[in-house]
């Protein structure tokens, strides 16, 4: 089934129906792409491995997706536990509709420890959200604001390969479990359109129109604990595109300029087949 966009709705998402021994069942958002988004599947594969570490924290997400999901469909997560220690724990997490594997994620967890040593990088000196520009989905619960106003999906724009992004989640819970999921959530949907900004007459409104793209492979690191309804700004850079691929990195910022995550993609940008419609991979 498919959840119109709210709070409500995203958090509805993140509910986990189990269906059995480390096997579960959730329903879909709609984000107006024609197949399941990515960062949903990421935000249900973390609480699916939170399911079995409930003491511990995502470290690190690595994902791969395999085929496009179907909006009319609820999706399947099954989730086999690697190891499970006092410090650290490892999963492999499937998600899948049917005898349709979607995507596959390996989940790293952690306990909380004291720092030995500590630093991170610095916030890009970039305008406040309120001085940003209102994004794609500006108009909902999940807002975004682009710096300098940057628009991605005209093939017109034409700039560096870096897009940094003001996001949050109105009204969402400061639960630390909920907060990855949503962070992992929006950390899906701006580096494939970073990649396309050098290139004329290419922009995100040709995906699935009359180019092929899609996310490959997302592996997401979080430093620190993140409240999704919180200002948070990813500051996109992609430096390589080429073979009908994009390459795609990205850290994680609270207001405060606090380093809270880094992600980094695999990326597919290629022209539609002749004579076929574009496919999500």
């Amino acid at each position: 089934m498919t959840s119109p966009l709210g709070i409500d709705a995203f958090l509805s998402t993140l509910e986990l129906h189990q269906t059995g021994e480390g096997r579960y069942r959730a329903g879909n958002i709609a984000t107006g792409g024609a197949v399941v988004f990515g960062g949903q599947l990421l935000g249900q594969s973390i609480l699916a491995a939170l399911r079995h570490e409930p003491d511990k924290y995502v470290k690190t997400i690595q994902t791969i997706f395999a085929r496009g999901g179907s909006m009319d469909h609820d999706v399947e997560i099954a989730v086999d536990i690697m190891h499970s220690g006092r410090a650290f724990a490892s999963s492999t997490v499937t998600i899948s509709q049917g005898d349709r594997l979607c995507c596959r994620s390996l989940v790293l967890l952690t306990s909380e420890e004291p720092d030995l040593i500590r630093h991170g990088d610095p916030m890009p000196k970039v305008v406040p959200p309120e001085q940003a520009v209102p994004g794609g989905h500006a108009e909902g619960i999940w807002e975004v604001r682009v710096v300098d106003g940057l628009d991605v999906s005209d093939p017109d724009t034409v700039a560096p390969p870096e897009l940094n992004v003001w996001t949050r989640f109105v009204g969402a819970p400061s639960d630390k479990n909920i907060g990855q999921a949503l962070l992992a959530f929006a950390t899906d949907g701006f580096l494939i359109g970073t990649a396309m900004l050098p290139h004329a007459g290419v922009g995100q409104s040709q995906a699935h129109v009359s180019l092929s793209t899609g996310v490959v492979g997302h592996t997401l690191t979080f430093h620190e604990p993140a409240n999704a309804a919180d200002w948070m700004l990813l500051a996109n850079h992609s430096p390589y595109a080429g073979r009908g691929r994009a390459y795609g990195s990205a850290s994680v910022f609270t207001q405060d300029g606090s380093l809270v995550a880094s992600f980094v993609q695999d990326d597919m940008i290629r022209a539609a087949p002749a004579g076929r419609g574009p496919s999500a991979l």
